[in-house]
C-alpha cells in the first residue's frame, strides 16, 4: 500500500498504456510521462511499438470470443498468456527505447475483450450486462512489478452503461477546442466517433459506436485474399461498388440505425453477420465485395452524423485514427462523404500517433484511477452516474 500511496503522491509520472483490440493482430504499448488531471493533463511519449502476438494466437482468441466454440480451459489459460506477452512488449519497448523498466510507475491495460453484452438479459429473476475483457491485470502487475489498472469497461456496465465507448473522456481533455466543433474518429475493428462542441463542457460529449470498422474488411481480405488486411486499400479500391449487395447490408445492418447510446462488437460484426450474403451474392467478384464493404463501413459513419449529430452539432473537422487510418480508400470513401463542408484529417496531422491513440488513452485512463478521478460519461454510455473506472492491481 505504500507503493500506492507514494504513486498518488507524485506530480508526474512515466506511465505504459496498453491496447490489443479486435483486430486481434498484436498489442500496441506507448510509454508516456503523465502530469497534471483532467484538462490540465499534460502527456509527453517516449516511445511506441507495435508488438506482434505469436502466429496462430488471433484464431484462438476469435475462436473463444464465439459461443459455439469457446472453451473455459482455453479461456482460462489466455487469460494468464495475455498478460506474459503484454508483459513481454514492455520489455521490448524498454530495451528499444533503453528506459529502465523500474523506472515506470504505473501500468493501464486494456485487456483483450472476448465478449461484450452490453444489453441486459433476464437472469434468474436479474436483469443482467456483462462484459468480459481477459489478460489479467493482477498477472500482469505480478509479472512486472508494477503497479497495474486494467478492466476499465466493468464499472460503467455495472451502473447500467455500455462499458464503451471509453476514449471520450481522453478525446475532451485533449482534443476541445474552442474554435471548432470537431470530431474524433477511431476506426479499429470497430469504429466510434467523439463529438466535441466547441462550446460544450465534457459533460455535453457526444460518443457512441458507428457501426463496423475494420472488422469486417478484414474478414473479407482473410476469406479472400489470404491476407490479414488491405493494406493502403489497395484491393478494394481495385473492385467496384455493387449496389444489390451494398442495400441489402444496409437493409440487414440494425445496429447503425439504433439510437445512441449504443456500442457493439465482435458479437454483432462478425463473419456470421456476412454468412447469408456468402450465399446469396456468391458470384459477386471478390474485388467486388472489399469495394462494397469497405464503403458501407464509410457509410456507418456517415449515416450516424446525418441521423444522430448534425442537428446538435456541424463538426468542422473529422480527425480520423486507429489501424484503418492507413486505409486510403477507407478515407477516400469517408472524404467523398464529409469532404465538401468538413477539413478530414489523420490524427497525425494535430501530433498525436494514429497507432498509438488508444494505448496512449489507457495510459491516461489509468493515472486518472490513481487520481481519483471519474473518466466514464454517462451521456455516452448510459450509466446512472460517473465513476471511477479500472481496478487497481498491486506487484
Amino acid at each position: 500500500m505504500e507503493r500506492l500511496i507514494e504513486l498518488y503522491k507524485k506530480k508526474k509520472r512515466n506511465v505504459v498504456g496498453i491496447m490489443s483490440g479486435t483486430s486481434l493482430n498484436g498489442v500496441d504499448v506507448a510509454l508516456l510521462e503523465i502530469a497534471g488531471s483532467g484538462i490540465n493533463t499534460k502527456i509527453s511519449m517516449h516511445g511506441f511499438l507495435e508488438y506482434p502476438f505469436p502466429q496462430g494466437l488471433d484464431r484462438i482468441i476469435l475462436k473463444n470470443s464465439i459461443r459455439e466454440t469457446s472453451n473455459v480451459e482455453d479461456i482460462s489459460q489466455l487469460n494468464f498468456l495475455l498478460s506474459k506477452i503484454y508483459a513481454e512488449a514492455i520489455t521490448n519497448l524498454c530495451k528499444e527505447l533503453n528506459f529502465p523498466k523500474d523506472k515506470i510507475d504505473l501500468i493501464g491495460s486494456h485487456g483483450q475483450t472476448i465478449q461484450h453484452l452490453p444489453e441486459k438479459t433476464d437472469w434468474f429473476g436479474f436483469n443482467i450486462a456483462s462484459t468480459l475483457q481477459i489478460g489479467d491485470p493482477a498477472v500482469l502487475a505480478k509479472l512486472t512489478g508494477i503497479i497495474t489498472v486494467g478492466n476499465f469497461r466493468t464499472g460503467d456496465v455495472a451502473l447500467g452503461g455500455q462499458g464503451a465507448p471509453l476514449i471520450p473522456y481522453f478525446d475532451y481533455i485533449v482534443f476541445h477546442s474552442s474554435d471548432f466543433n470537431r470530431a474524433l474518429l477511431n476506426i479499429g475493428g470497430i469504429s466510434n466517433i467523439t463529438i466535441l462542441n466547441k462550446n460544450g463542457t465534457q459533460e455535453d460529449v457526444i460518443a457512441f459506436d458507428t457501426g463496423p470498422g475494420n472488422m469486417m474488411i478484414d474478414t473479407l481480405t482473410k476469406k479472400f485474399f489470404n491476407k490479414n488486411f488491405d493494406e493502403d486499400g489497395k484491393i478494394a479500391e481495385s473492385g467496384k461498388l455493387n449496389e444489390k449487395l451494398f442495400n441489402a447490408l444496409v437493409a440487414k445492418d440494425s445496429f447503425i440505425e439504433k439510437d445512441p447510446p449504443k456500442s457493439t462488437g465482435r458479437e454483432y460484426y462478425g463473419e456470421e453477420f456476412l454468412e447469408e450474403f456468402f450465399i446469396n451474392f456468391s458470384k459477386v467478384p471478390r474485388e467486388d465485395w472489399l469495394h462494397t464493404i469497405t464503403k458501407f463501413t464509410a457509410y456507418g459513419v456517415y449515416r450516424n452524423y446525418k441521423k444522430f449529430i448534425e442537428n446538435e452539432t456541424e463538426i468542422n473537422e473529422l480527425i480520423i485514427s486507429g489501424g484503418g487510418a492507413k486505409n486510403k480508400f477507407l478515407y477516400k470513401c469517408l472524404y467523398d462523404n464529409f469532404g465538401k463542408k468538413i477539413d478530414v484529417k489523420i490524427i497525425d496531422q494535430i501530433g498525436v500517433s494514429a497507432d498509438a491513440k488508444e494505448a496512449i488513452c489507457f495510459a491516461v485512463l489509468a493515472n486518472e484511477t490513481i487520481n481519483g478521478v471519474p473518466t466514464n460519461i454517462p451521456r455516452v454510455t448510459g450509466a446512472s452516474k460517473a465513476t471511477v473506472l479500472g481496478k487497481i492491481s498491486l506487484p
